[in-house]
C-alpha cells in the first residue's frame, strides 16, 4: 500500500515537473523574441545618440540615456528579461539558457532590415542548426528537483564547489575590469563580453533562486521573511547593472555580428557550468541524455558562430577603409576588434 502511494506521489511530481518545464520553455521562447529585437533597437539608439553628441558609449558616453529609441529597446529587453526571469522559476537553466540562441536568430533577421547587415545563405544554415540544437535540448532537458524553501537554495549556493566557482568569477572580473579593460577593452571584444558573461552566470543563479522564492511565496509559502531572499535580490540587481554597462560598451564598440554570438557562447557556457555545480541539473540523468544535451549545445554554438561569421560575406562595401572585397574571418575579427573593417557606416 505504501509502495503504491509512493509511486503515485512520484508520478505526480514527474507530471508537475513536466508541466513546469513546458511553461519555462514557452516563456523562454517569448523572452528570446523580445531580447533579440531589443539588441537591434538599442543599437539604433546608440548610433543616433553618438551622431548627436559625438561621444559614444564605448568611450564612456552616456548620451544614449536621452535617446527615446534606446529606451524603447531597453523596455523591450526588460520585458524579455522578465519572461526569462519567470522561465527560470519553472525550468532548469540547462533548458532555458541555451534557448537564448533563438534571440540571436531574431536579431540576425531584424539586423538585415534595420541595420543593413546582410544575412548570408550559410547564415540561414546557422539559424537551422540553432533551431535543431534547441529542439534536441528541449527533448533531453532534465526534470528539476522540487525545492521547498529559499534556505534550501542557500545551502546549494554555499556548498564548497559553488563557492569556489563564485570566487573564481569575482577574481576574473576584477582582473578584466581593472587590468585588461583600460589596455585592450576597445580592441579585443572578449574583454567586455567576458565581464558580461561572468557576471551573467552569477545573475542567472540568483535570478533562479529569487524566482523560485517568489513562486513559493505566491503558492502560500512566504519566503520574503528570510534574509536569503533579499540577498539574492541584491546580487541580481548588482550583476544586471554591471552587465548592462559593459554590454552597452561592447555593442557600441564592436559590430553586432561579433558581440551577439561571442556573448551568447560565453554566457551560456558559464551559466550551464554554474547551474550544474549549484543545482546539480545532471544528477539522475542517463549518460546518453547528458551526451545528447552536450552535442546539441555544440550544434547550437556552431550554428551561432556560422550565422554571424558569414553574415557580411556579400556586403564588403559596408566596411570602411580601403579593404579588399573579401570579408574577414571570425578569427581576424576577434583579433582586430575595433579595427576599421569592423565599423559600419553610421546611418
Amino acid at each position: 500500500m505504501n509502495s503504491e502511494k509512493g509511486e503515485i506521489i512520484l508520478q505526480t511530481r514527474i507530471m508537475s515537473s513536466s508541466e513546469d518545464n513546458l511553461k519555462g520553455f514557452i516563456l523562454a521562447l517569448l523572452s528570446s523574441g523580445f531580447i533579440g529585437a531589443s539588441f537591434i533597437i538599442k543599437k539604433k539608439g546608440l548610433r543616433r545618440a553618438a551622431a548627436v553628441s559625438g561621444v559614444r558609449a564605448g568611450v564612456g558616453g552616456y548620451s544614449y540615456l536621452l535617446e527615446p529609441l534606446w529606451w524603447i529597446g531597453m523596455i523591450t529587453m526588460i520585458i524579455g528579461e522578465v519572461a526569462n526571469f519567470v522561465a527560470y522559476a519553472f525550468a532548469p537553466a540547462v533548458l532555458v539558457t541555451p534557448l537564448g540562441a533563438l534571440s540571436i536568430i531574431v536579431s540576425a533577421v531584424l539586423a538585415q532590415f534595420m541595420l543593413n547587415e546582410k544575412l548570408h545563405q550559410l547564415g540561414i544554415l546557422g539559424c537551422v542548426m540553432c533551431i535543431a540544437g534547441s529542439i534536441i535540448i528541449v527533448i533531453h532537458a532534465p526534470q528539476e528537483q522540487p525545492i521547498s524553501s529559499v534556505q534550501e537554495i542557500w545551502s546549494m549556493a554555499t556548498q564548497p564547489a559553488f563557492l569556489l566557482y563564485v570566487g573564481s568569477v569575482i577574481i576574473l572580473v576584477f582582473i578584466l575590469v581593472f587590468h585588461f579593460a583600460p589596455q585592450c577593452g576597445h580592441t579585443n571584444v572578449l574583454v567586455f563580453t567576458g565581464i558580461c558573461s561572468l557576471m551573467g552566470s552569477l545573475s542567472v543563479m540568483s535570478v533562479k533562486a529569487l524566482g523560485t522564492s517568489l513562486k513559493l511565496t505566491f503558492e502560500g509559502k512566504n519566503q520574503l521573511i528570510y534574509p536569503e531572499t533579499w540577498l539574492f535580490m541584491f546580487v541580481v540587481a548588482a550583476c544586471v547593472i554591471m552587465q548592462m554597462n559593459y554590454l552597452n560598451k561592447a555593442l557600441d564598440t564592436f559590430n553586432t555580428a561579433i558581440v551577439s554570438p561571442i556573448y551568447y557562447v560565453l554566457f551560456t557556457s558559464l551559466t550551464i557550468l554554474a547551474s550544474v555545480i549549484m543545482f546539480k541539473d545532471w544528477e539522475g540523468q542517463s549518460a546518453g541524455s547528458i551526451v545528447s544535451e552536450i552535442c546539441a549545445f555544440i550544434v547550437v554554438l556552431s550554428g551561432t558562430i556560422l550565422l554571424h561569421a558569414t553574415k557580411d560575406f556579400d556586403r564588403s562595401s559596408s566596411f570602411r577603409g580601403n579593404c579588399t572585397p573579401l570579408s574577414p574571418t571570425l578569427s581576424t575579427r576577434l583579433c582586430n576588434g575595433n579595427g576599421e573593417m569592423l565599423q559600419h557606416d553610421e546611418p
